[in-house]
């Protein structure tokens, strides 16, 4: 027998906390048990970011419940999976797959001066590669902040808007904070770690450079409504093994990302101590930590309408999301794509 529920896709022993609604109801904060049974909390905290905020007092109820059971309950399967946090900061690692990113320093035209006249693919690849390790050893992290107002749940449509040729995913393992702190080291920013979600990070990727500035980039367009399916719960961190963690994308049932979430450049926690030097972290904040290889700029090959995203993370649960066009009622782009 598999040690993941079918249903819920949780290891058996574990439970998760996320955002429901039922039709006609308001949302609310529930627990979800391994085999889909949800228990409704809103009578204790009106919404996760409270629970969040009452992390030590919420773990230990979600156990009791996990344990004894008790009235009022749900089904996974018949309620509507929300973002399980609702107004994050969203803060985004980029350039943190070792593999990922030394495909991109490869394959990039804007990398292609660094190449050594005659070099193959293979040989410049390796040097990518070490110089990847070298700044992991010597560098530091780097993470821009998005907006909650691209997220939406686990199983909700993937709007493509107007402007951008090239709609791409990256499938990301995300971490939610029970809270913050200033200046603190790696091997203290754990505690401000309560659990794990699935985030896809989607961007128009021909959207992000730009010619008519000196800096070049542009990460607003990663930000479109829908462009972060988040969920469908956070499952807490006692739950997970994170060296154990195999992140799978499918598009149209193919396979494009399959990598482990151990290939990481930088820590969680070595990230979150640099954003602790530079910003106020709170409860419900989300960190996502990058993608593995295996995007659609990889494959050549960008999202279209009625395309159909699955993915998953190890025992943290799954996404589907149909890939539909915006409807924006007959108005169109002022500014569009910029071109020189």
């Amino acid at each position: 027998m598999s040690d993941f529920d079918p249903v819920t896709g949780l290891a058996r022993s574990s439970f998760a906390v996320g955002r429901f609604r039922r039709a006609g109801r308001p949302a609310f904060p529930g627990v979800v048990l391994a085999d889909g049974t949800v228990f409704d909390l809103s009578a204790e905290w009106f919404d996760t970011d409270a629970m969040l905020g009452d992390w030590d007092h919420a773990l230990q109820r979600m156990n009791d419940l996990a344990a004894r059971r008790g009235p009022q309950e749900l089904r996974f399967e018949s309620l509507e999976a929300l973002p399980p946090v609702a107004r994050p900061n969203v803060l985004g690692a980029g350039a943190n797959y070792r593999q990922h990113v030394a495909e991109m320093m490869t394959h990039n035209k804007f990398n292609q001066h660094a190449r050594h006249p005659g070099e193959s693919d293979a040989a410049f690849f390796a040097r990518n590669l070490a110089e990847v390790d070298r700044r992991a050893r010597e560098g530091m992290p780097f993470f821009w902040t998005g907006l909650h107002s691209s997220l939406v749940g686990a199983n909700d449509d993937v709007v493509l808007p107007l402007i951008g040729e090239h709609p791409d995913w990256e499938l990301e393992l995300g971490y939610v904070l029970r809270g913050g702190g200033r200046y603190l080291r790696p091997d203290e920013t754990g505690a401000l770690i309560a659990g794990y979600v699935i985030v896809n990070d989607l961007g128009t990727v021909d959207e992000f450079r730009r010619t008519d500035i000196r800096w070049g980039f542009d990460w607003v367009s990663k930000h479109q409504p829908s462009f972060k399916p988040c969920g469908p719960f956070i499952v807490p961190k006692e739950f997970v093994d994170r060296a154990a963690l195999q992140l799978r994308l499918r598009l149209n049932g193919q396979v494009m990302q399959d990598w482990p979430a151990s290939d990481m450049i930088f820590t969680p926690e070595q990230i979150l101590a640099y954003a602790t030097e530079r910003i106020r972290l709170m409860p419900g904040d989300l960190l996502l930590t990058g993608s593995p290889p295996g995007n659609g700029a990889f494959h050549g090959r960008f999202l279209r309408p009625g395309d159909v995203i699955d993915s998953e993370i190890t025992g943290l649960g799954r996404q589907h999301n149909r890939v539909v066009a915006e409807d924006a009622g007959g108005r169109r782009p002022f500014y569009g794509k910029f071109s020189a």
